[in-house]
């Protein structure tokens, strides 16, 4: 797979990715959440970039957390660069490049949507506003993708969780965190491809 073949398989998910962040930014009240089917539903929520919406160390962890993501993206982009120029196998390339993407349109919302954005606590949220919400590499990632396959109580003879609601799959992610997964799942399930044993001696 060559550079340029690379370039549009990441440029073509960023582009869907801040679209889609951007369209739901300004066009959906936080919490908003429209019914596609079922189990797909278009929910607004927003993060400080942890998966899970987990958050560590208040301002000084979220500054750590972005830096430190403009670090691995930056041995990411080295890891691709040098994979191509090797001519290593296709389905390694692909998954960095979905890898590398992914971490890029997340950075991205990290880096600067806290100084394009506002975020009314009633109101639907503007772009490049007089007053945005937070600071540069302070912004808070949109996710919007829930897909809640099923839910109900648990079965009362399960330890500790029994009789409990639980929801199956209660995570709500973007199209970055797609393609990150899908990236990180080419690798798993195609490693012998992805890693032929005449490179991994090399």
């Amino acid at each position: 797979m060559k550079l340029k073949k690379s370039l549009v398989l990441i440029i073509a998910i960023l582009l869907l990715d801040q679209i889609s962040k951007f369209y739901i930014k300004t066009n959906f009240f936080y919490g908003e959440e429209v019914v596609v089917f079922d189990w797909f539903r278009i929910h607004f929520i927003e993060n400080n970039g942890m998966a899970w919406g987990a958050e560590f160390g208040g301002k000084a962890g979220k500054l750590f957390l972005t830096i430190f993501r403009l670090f691995a993206i930056t041995g990411i982009g080295y890891w691709l660069y040098t994979s191509i120029i090797k001519k290593s196998n296709t389905v390694l390339i692909v998954a960095i490049s979905l890898i590398f993407a992914g971490a890029l349109g997340n950075i991205i919302d990290s880096v600067f949507y806290g100084v394009i954005f506002d975020t009314p606590s009633n109101g639907i949220a503007t772009f490049l506003p007089n007053e945005p919400y937070g600071k540069l590499f302070f912004g808070k990632v949109v996710d919007m993708l829930y897909f809640p396959i099923w839910s109900g109580d648990l079965p009362s003879w399960l330890p500790i969780w029994g009789g409990k609601p639980f929801t199956f799959f209660n995570a709500i992610f973007n199209v970055a965190d797609t393609a990150i997964s899908t990236g990180v799942g080419l690798l798993i399930f195609f490693n012998k491809k992805a890693f032929p044993k005449e490179e991994l001696t090399a």
